[in-house]
């Protein structure tokens, strides 16, 4: 979903500024290649993902936070730091489900990319091909965006996100939508700014990336989600929520929107992620998203020639960070050289940052509420130093 997604909506003041935005015994961990969590490395160095999620809970004030690592030695190891659920203080469960919020969108431009390989989609053709008069509005013509722009973020469509009757998550907790009814919400509004002509990004392009993969292959998106990505490359802990479905399947900490200081947070671990859908429903764990991202990068997923489209970038920082978005992923340089592709997701109760590199390392890091933009500064540290350490 909206990687500026806030319970109280504090950025919405900020649109004209385009944005970016998202435990098993050690014997048997260690025969797995997972690695319980340690607070030091060998030689008593601390371990500096630990520190990070510490930090994350006790400075930020994050209610929990978890990470999976693939290291230069191929092996995963697991954190987690802080309270599973506020009410009865269970722990953390180790690389427990959450929703992934925008790393859907990764999903869903790997099936219209897929679409594209077999000759059944044009990259660079009008939408109105596929979906005719479904783009009408201020400024908004499908006629004038290309598939190509709705992945990228430079179709000029406003985002659904900013319509009113999405303005409290709270009242929507359990509100069905069909995605037409996300559509218009952005159909009211005008367009950014007339097609390829800027970069923005609005989650409304994956809600007509998702009904152009409905169009195409006459199937639901999440089905076409599931046969294509997740049991292709065997995702065991992530799935598509079905309609009607508001719960997360295995274990999990519970997720909370952002309050006012002082206030009690708001459990937001059960939704009905139908304002998602295409955008961000997806449900998966850490370590998932790491095998997802590395299969991906690996080309197992895509010919060479979509992936290489899928790794043109466009630029996309807006907080200077070298940020820079391609169709449905993002790099973001290290600070010890090199880049991580990812692309991160933020959900109502749930922030995941993580990505990997050219060289097979992996990481990926949620929290359980949105964090302000400090917090979110020290997620991206945190990443950065997982993956550089």
């Amino acid at each position: 979903m909206n990687e500026r997604v806030q319970h109280n909506r504090t950025h919405r003041g900020r649109r004209g500024r385009h944005r970016v935005v998202a435990a098993v015994a050690t014997v048997t961990a260690v025969a797995a290649g997972v690695l319980a969590p340690t607070t030091a490395f060998a030689g008593g160095r601390p371990d500096v993902v630990q520190q990070s999620l510490d930090a994350l809970v006790k400075d930020d004030g994050l209610p929990a936070a978890l990470a999976a690592v693939k290291g230069r030695d191929g092996r995963t190891r697991t954190y987690t730091a802080g309270v599973g659920d506020l009410a009865t203080g269970a722990k953390v469960p180790t690389d427990g489900q959450i929703r992934a919020g925008s790393n859907t969108k990764t999903f869903t431009a790997v099936v219209v990319l897929q679409l594209v390989a077999e000759g059944k989609v044009g990259l660079d053709s009008p939408i109105e091909t596929y979906l005719p008069g479904l783009l009408r509005g201020d400024g908004i013509d499908g006629r004038e965006i290309t598939v190509r722009q709705l992945l990228q973020h430079t179709s000029g469509l406003p985002d659904y996100m900013e319509a009113p009757e999405l303005s409290d998550f709270t009242t929507v907790q359990y509100r069905y939508f069909e995605p037409r009814d996300l559509l218009d919400g952005a159909l009211a509004q005008k367009a950014l700014f007339p097609a390829g002509t800027g970069w923005a990004y609005s989650n409304t392009n994956y809600i007509v990336a998702g009904l152009l993969v409905q169009k195409i292959t006459g199937r639901p998106v999440g089905e076409e989600i599931t046969k294509r990505v997740i049991d292709r490359i065997g995702l065991r802990h992530t799935y598509f929520p079905a309609v009607g479905d508001t719960t997360v399947h295995e274990a999990h900490p519970h997720g909370y929107l952002p309050s006012t200081p002082g206030a009690p947070r708001f459990d937001y671990t059960e939704m009905d992620s139908s304002m998602a859908w295409a955008t961000g429903a997806i449900v998966s764990t850490n370590t998932d998203l790491n095998t997802f991202f590395t299969a991906l990068l690996g080309g197992r997923l895509l010919p060479p020639a979509q992936l290489a489209e899928m790794r043109t970038t466009v630029p996309a920082d807006l907080i200077g960070q070298g940020i820079r978005y391609g169709l449905g992923l993002q790099s973001r340089p290290l600070s010890c050289g090199g880049l991580v592709w990812g692309h991160g997701g933020t959900a109502p109760g749930y922030r995941t940052r993580g990505g990997v590199t050219e060289d097979g390392r992996a990481a990926t890091i949620t929290v359980t509420t949105v964090p302000g933009e400090v917090g979110a500064q020290h997620m991206t540290d945190a990443l950065d130093a997982a993956l550089c350490r």
